[in-house]
């Protein structure tokens, strides 16, 4: 762990290389800070312009503000602050959705809530959030197996709160609170499968009690053409739980498409259960009605900005062309008029990805190549041709609904685990230094390439972790769970046994700058990106943001460990330094459109053409 003294002399060069505006922006302000109890960084991070960062209340209203101009911050609620200890258990009347808490189990409820969100919300607004994404939060099964649903992806009721978060009267005064202060709330939707409650007698037994079956890989998978052939399973709800889902047709076994469990592959992505989860048939009508139904209603009573959707590479592409229209339509009808969805597609290839923004009617999805790439530039050192190749082909999501600026960029998250713990694993043995600014230059890459800049809760106050799912999911309030308690978390001498909402982070306030510039700029949000300059021995790379007649910016990123030059084409004979340190100059020769740049380690660098 960083010593203050390592961290004063470190993290200022890093948050001058990685934050600081232009010269004639020079003075400071100082954030506010909640409660800081623990040990902080010594460090002050320069602050943008002669007044404080621009946040929500700067924005346009949030009704007529466009994805584009967001900056999201994706949060799982349980994990996140205890607002009120009376939920912690759960329902007082559904034993179903009741208990599973034990907080230092990192399997298990922790006691977030709905309350507890709303109350930091100004935290949130300082950092520059726009726009709040949660994992789902509808009344789960709050036990599977030896684990909880805090996580929000077992649903077993599409109408109401899950009773641990808090009541729906709480969802509408959080979403409420939220859009006073200008902030958009994204809910987490699942259409693919609801809680486990189906079983089959031929591997639970004919009360669906059992365990038959002896392998570790769930109930095999049997295929359409197995069960053309009439070999099928037997289902069977255990006595007592033949009503526990919402709406009443979810507990119609005829819904769901009863073929064992999913191995991933082929036709049992589709069609299988996840670890025993209830796979819903959603190539069948009545169900793309029923499901549309449901998210309808919610978005009727709630008034959310819009969904994300879970497992989208899982369900039927056909479902998804009628089912986001529908969506889309009937919440603009409701007044939001800029209501938004993006996918979970875990594909790392464009072509597969804007399938689904293409074929399947989606605006937009999660942009796992993007991450990807920006994953092998910056972790594997493999330069910076994978950039270029993402955004050469960008013209895969163009249609009437989206195009690659409304990409989610992101540079981890609950499943795949965070960033920092990628470059904790690298073979490449980083530094906390190193690791401290190769976080945050991916970090930049998320705000200032093409495509919308999310945060993954705890990024912001150096959380690492121990790998993906449950590991990657800590508290950020103060923790019990030995496992995220013994994490060296970056530039902090904090633990997560620590209440992390330190807003003197360096982190944190090198994110705020981050959204600052990004609100300024209006190309760094919308305009057309065109790569500049990529070269196999170089570890510069360059693109310009341009929205016609309007702006043009130049962002420049340097992801090696040394400075480096490069010579730059771009139109126009003059560009304004507004972040960075880098230096920028015009060849001599006449009429030339050619630079010369010379960029830190590890740094980025904006500047905006001079008309």
């Amino acid at each position: 762990m960083y010593k203050k003294n390592k961290i004063s002399t470190l993290l200022f060069s890093t948050a001058i290389s990685l934050s600081l505006m232009a010269c004639e922006d020079a003075d400071s302000t100082t954030n506010k800070s909640e409660a800081a109890t623990k040990s902080k960084p010594t460090v002050e991070v320069k602050k943008s312009l002669s007044k404080a960062n621009k946040t929500a209340a700067d924005l346009p209203h949030y009704l007529e503000r466009d994805v584009q101009e967001e900056v999201f911050y994706f949060v799982m609620p349980d994990r996140f602050n205890n607002g009120n200890t009376d939920n912690d258990l759960g329902s007082k009347t559904q034993p179903i959705s009741a208990g599973g808490l034990d907080k230092t189990n990192k399997g298990m409820f922790h006691g977030g809530d709905l309350q507890g969100l709303k109350d930091k919300l100004p935290y949130l607004k300082e950092l520059g959030i726009s726009a709040i994404w949660l994992t789902p939060i509808l009344r789960n099964q709050a036990m599977q197996a030896d684990s909880s649903g805090y996580h929000g992806y077992w649903v077993l009721d599409f109408t109401e709160i899950d009773p641990h978060l808090g009541s729906n009267d709480d969802l509408k005064d959080l979403i409420d609170s939220a859009h006073n202060e200008n902030i958009k709330i994204y809910f987490d939707i699942i259409t693919n499968h609801t809680a486990d409650v189906i079983k089959y007698t031929e591997c639970h037994g004919e009360d669906g009690l059992q365990w038959l079956v002896e392998t570790d890989k769930g109930c095999p998978f049997k295929s359409a053409a197995q069960l053309a052939a009439g070999n099928k399973y037997t289902t069977v709800i255990p006595k007592g739980q033949e009503q526990l889902k919402t709406p009443a047709w979810l507990n119609d076994t005829q819904y769901y498409h009863n073929q064992g469990d999913s191995f991933w592959q082929g036709e049992s992505s589709k069609r299988g259960d996840f670890s025993g989860l209830d796979d819903i048939n959603t190539n069948d009508p009545a169900v793309v009605k029923g499901m549309t139904e449901i998210f309808k209603n919610l978005i009727t009573e709630f008034k959310p900005d819009g969904f994300r959707i879970d497992t989208v590479k899982h369900v039927n592409t056909e479902f998804w062309a009628e089912f986001s229209p529908a969506l889309v339509e009937h919440a603009q009808k409701e007044g939001i008029k800029n209501f938004f969805m993006f996918g979970e597609v875990y594909s790392f290839t464009s072509k597969e990805l804007s399938e689904y923004t293409t074929d399947g009617n989606m605006q937009s999805v999660l942009d796992f190549a993007f991450q990807s790439a920006m994953t092998q530039s910056l972790i594997d050192q493999k330069g910076t041709k994978v950039l270029a190749t993402l955004f050469a082909n960008d013209g895969d999501y163009l249609d009437h609904d989206s195009n690659a600026n409304q990409l989610m960029n992101f540079t981890g998250n609950h499943d795949m685990g965070r960033f920092a713990y990628m470059l904790k694993q690298s073979e490449f043995n980083y530094s906390e230094e190193q690791m401290v600014k190769r976080s945050l230059l991916a970090h930049a890459m998320t705000y200032f390439m093409r495509g919308v800049p999310i945060i993954y809760y705890g990024d912001e106050q150096g959380f690492v972790g121990d790998g993906g799912d449950q590991a990657s999911r800590q508290d950020m309030m103060p923790s019990l769970v030995t496992s995220y308690n013994d994490d060296n978390l970056l530039a902090t001498d904090a633990t997560t046994a620590d209440d992390n909402f330190d807003t003197n982070h360096p982190i944190y306030q090198s994110f705020a700058n981050f959204a600052d510039i990004f609100y300024q700029y209006p190309a760094l949000r919308r305009g057309e990106q065109t790569t500049v300059f990529q070269a196999d021995d170089s570890n510069i790379f360059a693109i310009t943001r341009t929205i016609s007649n309007e702006q043009t910016m130049l962002v420049a990123f340097n992801v090696g460990d040394s400075t480096a030059t490069a010579k730059i084409s771009v139109n126009g004979n003059e560009y304004k330094q507004v972040a960075g340190s880098s230096k920028l100059v015009k060849n001599a020769s006449s009429g030339s459109s050619e630079f010369s740049i010379e960029m830190p380690a590890l740094s980025f660098a904006i500047y905006q053409q001079v008309k």
